[in-house]
């Protein structure tokens, strides 16, 4: 069986995917180490043999796929924040690094690690993949060949090391800080009103207007009275018709909103009561539809750019992406496999049904032209040295290049008939498969065996290190060239040149808040977070190393 394995690199990815993707869905004290368990897997396989391990285009495909569509789903809420509190954020996060850099240097300094094994440790602790694919591709540029399989092992096992570590403290920092502070996670989110943040169920109700005060329109009422709600159809005396931004209620309407339960009773408060007449269920005269947005010249619109109403006489008052059921809002950008209730006259749902595709396969597939396209895009971007102050210049590599194209294009969403993001299900599959492949890649190549093997021998050169160390400072003491064997384990020196949340911690963010604030906060610092982290690990290994 070992000999099949080794024959056939294939096999070898499925098989250590398949058993280190259920160990990672297993839960502690609710969290667990989710996708990350296939490096502890590979890891564990490869040390059984050194012949056991992937090409190496394995976890270079793999890590591309897994930043490309995060950036695509990403861009546009990365964007959005930065108008709120997103800049606010980011600076925050970019002095963590500053810090986390200080705390890796200064570990490297008292417990003489070595420079490649301080930046997986450093990438380990912050969880995050794409610092150590850049750490592996610096290495692979700067390393003597005699010493690049041992160089190349260090950051993974360093990495492996403190991941976990990583995860737990994550975990008990949120524990201990929302004990201190009392936090309300409900309250939270119903003050900020953050779009998609709650996860209470939209629900519809009729609402009876009783109220002669009113006398602005819908949109003004919504505006004034900061309602997130939406309004369907009105019943006035007998005749039937769709709200607009522009109506003004009358005292005897009957009108359907849509949103939170809370909200529909603020808005029942404000106009008379609810009802106990459903008016929403004579569908003679109007009808309502779940339909797939599949067709690519409505995908990657804004919903107020549609004008629904004038070409149909027809409203959406659901989005549903994923599993989420989101209000619609006229500035909302529809995206390839969204599921949208729509509501029209009975005899229009036929053309609005066609406008919007409704096809189930064509939101299965993948738009290979511009997802390859972009993906060249990014990975061209990655190959282009950077300089920095000090005659220091990295690269974006595999990770960040893929990343900040990736942004760009979700958040400008098309390009006339090109539509750049990718339908939902089809981005989490592509998602998932390439931070397996990564995974798995990076931790079969026999690392952790090397790793132990040569353990003792790391030890002996840092002792006849600093033995020559102490002597080059002792007087009359001329010192010569050390021997080849000691000079192959370091890094060739260059003149005048310097070279370039899978983890279960969102999770469980989650599971404490019982609202998607989380996955906003997420989306709004990942980009700068991971970009940061690549460029933060080719400093501290030019630096130390």
């Amino acid at each position: 069986m070992l000999q099949v394995l080794i024959n056939n690199p294939l096999l070898l990815l499925f098989v250590v995917a398949a058993i280190g993707y259920p160990l990672g869905q297993l839960k502690v004290h609710g969290s667990c180490l989710g996708v990350a368990a296939v490096l502890f897997v590979g890891l564990a396989v490869g040390s059984i043999h050194p012949d056991l391990k992937l090409p190496e285009i394995v976890y270079i495909l793999g890590l591309g796929l897994f930043v490309y569509t995060i950036g695509l789903s990403s861009g546009p809420a990365f964007v959005a924040s930065l108008r709120r509190e997103g800049l606010r954020n980011n600076l925050l996060v970019i002095g963590m690094l500053f810090f986390a850099s200080g705390l890796a240097v200064t570990a490297h300094r008292l417990l003489h690690l070595k420079a490649s094994l301080t930046a997986g440790m450093f990438a380990g602790c912050l969880t995050n993949t794409p610092a150590l694919a850049s750490a592996l591709e610096t290495i692979k540029h700067t390393a003597p060949a005699q010493a690049l399989e041992l160089m190349l092992a260090e950051p993974v096992v360093g990495y492996s090391i403190t991941y976990p570590v990583g995860v737990i403290g994550v975990v008990l920092a949120i524990t201990i800080v929302q004990r201190l502070w009392h936090i309300d996670y409900t309250a939270e989110a119903k003050r900020l009103h953050t779009f998609g943040a709650s996860s209470e169920p939209l629900l519809n109700c009729t609402i009876s207007v009783t109220h002669a005060h009113i006398s602005a329109t819908i949109d003004q009422l919504s505006r004034e009275q900061k309602w997130d709600v939406l309004f369907g159809r009105i019943k006035r005396r007998n005749h039937v018709f769709l709200s607009t931004p522009q109506t003004v209620l009358e005292p005897g309407d009957m009108v359907i909103a849509v949103g939170t339960e809370e909200e529909l009773h603020r808005v029942a408060a404000f106009l008379g009561e609810q009802s106990s007449e459903h008016i929403g269920l004579d569908r003679s005269e109007y009808d309502y539809r779940r339909i797939f947005v599949s067709n690519t010249h409505v995908a990657g619109r804004a919903i107020g750019e549609l004008k629904l109403q004038e070409k149909f006489g027809a409203v959406i008052t659901r989005v549903r992406r994923g599993d989420v059921d989101f209000l619609p809002h006229e500035d909302m950008v529809l995206e390839l496999g969204d599921r949208v209730r729509v509501l029209t006259r009975t005899r229009e749902m036929g053309r609005v049904t066609s406008y919007f595709g409704d096809s189930y396969r064509a939101v299965s597939e993948v738009d290979i032209m511009t997802f390859s396209l972009g993906l060249a895009l990014g990975l061209l971007l990655g190959t282009i040295p950077l300089p920095l102050p000090g005659g220091i210049t990295i690269k974006l590599g595999f990770a960040g290049g893929p990343l900040i194209v990736a942004l760009i294009l979700g958040t400008v969403g098309r390009t006339g008939s090109m539509v750049w993001s990718l339908p939902y299900g089809a981005n989490m599959t592509l998602r998932q498969i390439g931070l397996v492949f990564f995974l798995a890649g990076i931790g079969t190549p026999g690392r952790l065996q090397l790793f132990l093997h040569l353990q003792p021998r790391w030890r002996t050169d840092h002792l006849r290190r600093r033995r020559r160390h102490h002597l080059s400072h002792r007087p009359c003491h001329p010192l010569g060239r050390p021997s080849s064997a000691e000079d192959s384990l370091q890094p060739p020196h260059r003149h005048g040149r310097r070279y370039a949340d899978p983890t279960g911690r969102t999770g469980y963010a989650l599971e404490q808040t019982g609202n998607d604030l989380p996955n906003i906060g997420y989306a709004s610092v990942y980009p700068v977070a991971t970009i940061g982290k690549i460029v933060a690990v080719q400093l501290i290994l030019v630096l130390l190393m």
